[in-house]
């Protein structure tokens, strides 16, 4: 490794994501810190922490300190990137070289917000600190030349945030960031069992039934699953078996929010980038992009092709790594 370390950072509201100039993406951890609430005293950071949620003693908390996508504690979040930062410098002397980060902040992100995230990285050792809108750096992951003067369409759903962008020139020429993601999928799946079975599920097993039987265009053949939850009638627990359809009809609410957000950046695209897009497609990327059929629901709709990048849920960090290098490109990178 060189004297100076460059590091790209995901800082997700699920989980981060760091890649390391020639190396690739080494870390990816989920973005939960376990706290001794008396003490204040950090019992644990990432995958350890995360195996805590919703299973702590009244003593512990664990806090996930990012929320929609931005930083909703400040301290949290900057014991979680030291922690993560000194996992990857691990034998590098952090003291005399210290990493030049580039971090990755959703597309529409206010000033405040952005000092947090500076604040954060270089509180957590960092040299310098360069911010990239979330969209440039998916769509740099997945591949897509954005230095052309041509419209490339992204659409990025993490975990707390969707952001979509259409880019030409590096630059995006229309975006939004929707506060609806990967979390608010896992939400309505515990409202909707809630409702209908009168089973009441954590986030955990939420998020198991989107991943295994998920879907935002019904599969070919029903899938079901058995899951454990408490009886709200009886407060004693029960298992339940739940089915592809019910999570079709459990996300549809989500799922179609997703769906008027690219419908309102494509009406807002100039006509010369429509037909780009009309042409090489539309591209999902995030953890998000793989709920089964998303991208068929999505093509069906609009009329365009929609893919999924390889490796999705890297891509926003590999971009990050990536755009490293592409910083003299980037003269107006940190006062995007």
């Amino acid at each position: 490794m060189g004297l100076g370390m460059d590091i790209g950072i995901d800082l997700g509201t699920a989980s981060v994501l760091i890649y390391v100039k020639g190396k690739g993406v080494v870390l990816r951890e989920p973005s939960v810190v376990a706290i001794n609430s008396k003490t204040g005293k950090v019992l644990a950071v990432g995958e350890s922490a995360s195996l805590m949620l919703g299973r702590t003693p009244g003593i512990v908390d664990a806090i996930r300190p990012l929320r929609d996508g931005v930083i909703s504690d400040f301290k949290v979040t900057e014991v979680m990137l030291k922690a993560f930062i000194g996992r990857v410098c691990k034998g590098v002397r952090a003291k005399y070289f210290k990493p030049t980060i580039v971090v990755c902040v959703p597309s529409v992100i206010t000033p405040v917000e952005q000092k947090a995230v500076e604040d954060a990285c270089r509180h957590a050792g960092a040299k310098d600190v360069f911010l990239i809108r979330e969209p440039i750096a998916a769509a740099i992951g997945a591949g897509i030349d954005i230095a052309k003067a041509c419209g490339s369409m992204i659409v990025d759903i993490g975990g707390g945030t969707t952001d979509i962008a259409v880019i030409s020139l590096m630059q995006p020429v229309v975006d939004y960031s929707l506060k609806v993601a990967g979390d608010r999928f896992d939400e309505a799946i515990v409202k909707h069992v809630r409702r209908k079975h009168n089973i009441l599920i954590g986030d955990r097993t939420a998020e198991e039934l989107k991943i295994n039987i998920g879907c935002a265009y019904p599969r070919e053949e029903e899938l079901t699953m058995e899951v454990r939850g408490r009886n709200l009638i009886t407060g004693l627990p029960a298992t339940i078996s739940v089915s592809s359809t019910e999570m079709l009809e459990a996300l549809e609410e989500p799922v179609s929010q997703i769906f008027e957000a690219v419908h309102s950046v494509l009406e807002r695209t100039p006509p010369e980038l429509m037909a780009d897009i009309s042409q090489r497609g539309i591209v999902l990327t995030g953890g998000g992009a793989l709920l089964y059929g998303l991208e068929r629901m999505l093509a069906a709709k609009i009329g365009i092709d929609v893919v999924v990048a390889d490796d999705a849920v890297s891509c926003v960090a590999i971009g990050t790594g990536r755009a490293l290098a592409m910083m003299d490109k980037f003269a107006a990178l940190s006062d995007a």
